[in-house]
């Protein structure tokens, strides 16, 4: 039989194990990965191209080794990336995500290997898979743009509506705001709803044959820059030059149109301060075991016209400190 006094003791010395151990388990191992891998759509757009550059400059401040890829929108290379992720055991990852439903599986899979992911810009169509999900306030952003739209055409006159990809939340929600806004006045008349899939030659041709169709229409509302910008190239064609064109994203090209009288307006979503903030919640993740945000967080978007066009440069406006 142990003595009294020497079970208090091995009682003693286990509780202090234990405690230990805890403390182990609080603290960040020293040999804890420090890579994050960013996945975006596209490193040449320019705003999936902020979005990585803001991410890769945040992450490298605090110490990350970053590693940058693209998907191209193609949901198999993005299981190929999270995959090769996983293998290099990434402390975290960046996702802007080839869509809702595709990506699910891959970012479980990211979840179940102890990689916790971290979306910007697009959700998933589930909760619980990703850490964050941190996202523009598109129906806001969707009804600034509608609401200056219908101003500048008096609240009266024909339209284009140009949609993202139909696959796309952004382009679901955003066409959303527009119409729960466009829809309150009789004197809109939208002629035609088409997709270019967010592509500029796309939609110079679909406003090229609108045009052919309606060649008195008054107004092009886009999903997003780049099809406002192929809208542009389309009216600036055909001679018109009278066409109110209100886009989506706060892109400098779009900026530049604007301060040229070629656009009306855009709503800018903040790319890259977006980005930061997931590296800093990835961040807060790895050390501490938790982001102490929810999972889904929005940002909101702001209104560019003429007045502020001036300050808005890669998608951020230069007097915005917040």
């Amino acid at each position: 039989m142990i003595p009294w006094r020497s079970r208090t003791f091995l009682i003693a010395g286990a509780l202090v194990a234990a405690a230990a151990a805890l403390l182990l388990l609080a603290i960040p191992s020293a040999n804890q990965s420090k890579l994050i891998v960013i996945i975006t759509p596209s490193l040449d757009n320019p705003f999936f191209g902020q979005e990585a550059i803001g991410a890769e400059e945040r992450a490298r401040a605090l110490g990350y080794a970053t590693l940058k890829f693209s998907h191209g929108d193609d949901a198999y290379k993005q299981s190929e990336l999270i995959d090769n992720a996983i293998a290099r055991n990434a402390a975290a990852i960046i996702l802007d995500n080839a869509g809702a439903d595709a990506s699910l599986a891959a970012v479980l899979r990211a979840k179940n290997a102890n990689v916790p992911v971290f979306l910007i810009d697009r959700e998933i169509s589930s909760r619980g898979a990703a850490e964050v999900q941190l996202v523009s306030n598109n129906y806001q952003g969707a009804t600034l743009g509608a609401q200056a739209f219908v101003e500048a055409l008096g609240e009266n006159g024909t339209y284009l509506e140009l949609v993202g990809r139909e696959s796309d939340t952004n382009a679901r929600i955003r066409s959303r705001g527009y119409h729960d806004v466009l829809d309150q006045y009789p004197g809109m008349k939208m002629v035609s709803r088409q997709s270019a899939n967010w592509d500029q030659a796309q939609a110079f041709s679909v406003t090229q044959s609108v045009l052919q169709a309606h060649p008195g229409i008054k107004g092009v509302i886009a999903g997003n820059d780049t099809m406002a910008l192929g809208a542009i190239a389309a009216l600036e064609s055909a001679g018109r030059r009278d066409v109110v064109v209100v886009g989506f994203d706060g892109s400098n090209d779009a900026r530049d149109a604007i301060l040229a009288g070629k656009m009306h307006a855009t709503v800018l979503q903040p790319a890259q301060r977006q980005a930061q903030y997931a590296v800093d919640l990835a961040d807060r993740y790895l050390k501490t075991g938790s982001t102490g945000q929810p999972e889904k967080l929005l940002m909101d978007c702001y209104l560019i016209e003429r007045g502020n066009a001036p300050q808005l440069k890669n998608f951020a406006l230069t007097t915005d400190t917040k």
